[in-house]
C-alpha cells in the first residue's frame, strides 16, 4: 500500500517545499512545507503558484509517475473563472483542441457552470462592473505549462481564477484551502525488468570447398 495526500493547495502557495529563488521582491514565498510536515512525500505533478485546489502527494515513486505522467492519461478536471460570457464558439473550439506554441492541446471536455459554492480567494479577482465573468468546467488529458490558462486567452476568454477540482477519482471535496486527507492507496506494480538479452548466436559458415583442379 502507498500513502496518498489530497491536498486543497492556496492561491500563491509553491508546489514544492523550498523557494529557492524568492519571489520578485527578493522575499521568500509559502510553500508546501508551511502546510505539510509529513516526511517523505512528493508532489505527483503540478499547480501553478497562482492556481489553487487538488494537489496530490505520495511517498511511492510508482504511483507519483502514475499520476503524473502525461503518457498516462489521468484526467484532470478545472473550475475556472473567465473574463467575459463565453459562447459556444468559444467552447466548441476548446472542446475539439486549441492551436498553442507548443502544439494543438488534445480534446477536451468543457461545459459552463454555475459559479462554484467554495472559499473566497484571498486577494479577491478584480471585480469590474462593465465586464461580466463566466465559469467553466474543463477536462483534459495532458499537461502543457499553464495550459488551462493558454487554452482560455487563446479563445478570447483570458482565465481570472483557476481551480482543480479533481484528479482521476480524486476530488477537492470536504477540504478547504491548507487542509489535507491522507488514504492508502494499493501501489501500482513496477515494471517488468527487461529480460536479458542472449549474446547473438555465431552464424556458421558452411566450410568453403576448395576449387577442382
Amino acid at each position: 500500500m502507498a500513502t496518498l495526500i489530497l491536498f486543497n493547495k492556496p492561491f500563491r502557495v509553491l508546489c514544492q517545499f523550498t523557494d529557492e529563488k524568492g519571489g520578485t521582491n527578493g522575499n521568500p514565498r509559502a510553500t508546501l512545507a508551511d502546510w505539510l510536515t509529513i516526511p517523505a512525500i512528493y508532489p505527483a505533478g503540478r499547480l501553478d503558484y497562482d492556481s489553487e485546489g487538488l494537489l496530490l502527494l505520495t511517498d511511492n515513486g510508482q504511483l507519483q509517475h502514475r499520476i503524473a505522467s502525461p503518457r498516462l492519461k489521468m484526467p484532470k478536471t478545472y473550475w475556472v473563472q473567465v473574463e467575459g460570457e463565453i459562447n459556444e464558439s468559444a467552447l466548441t473550439k476548446l472542446r475539439e483542441g486549441v492551436e498553442l506554441k507548443d502544439g494543438k492541446t488534445r480534446p477536451a471536455e468543457v461545459a459552463t457552470m454555475t459559479p462554484p459554492e467554495i472559499w473566497p480567494r484571498n486577494p479577491p479577482v478584480r471585480y469590474r462592473e462593465s465586464i461580466p465573468t463566466s465559469w467553466v468546467r474543463i477536462t483534459i488529458t495532458e499537461g502543457k505549462n499553464r495550459q488551462v490558462r493558454r487554452m482560455t486567452a487563446a479563445v478570447g476568454f483570458p482565465t481570472l481564477r483557476l481551480v482543480r477540482y479533481g484528479i482521476g477519482d480524486w476530488t477537492l471535496d470536504g477540504l478547504t484551502p491548507g487542509e489535507y486527507r491522507a488514504i492508502s492507496v494499493h501501489a501500482p506494480a513496477p515494471p517488468p525488468e527487461k529480460a536479458a538479452r542472449k549474446p547473438a548466436k555465431l552464424r556458421k559458415h558452411a566450410p568453403r570447398r576448395r576449387p577442382r583442379p
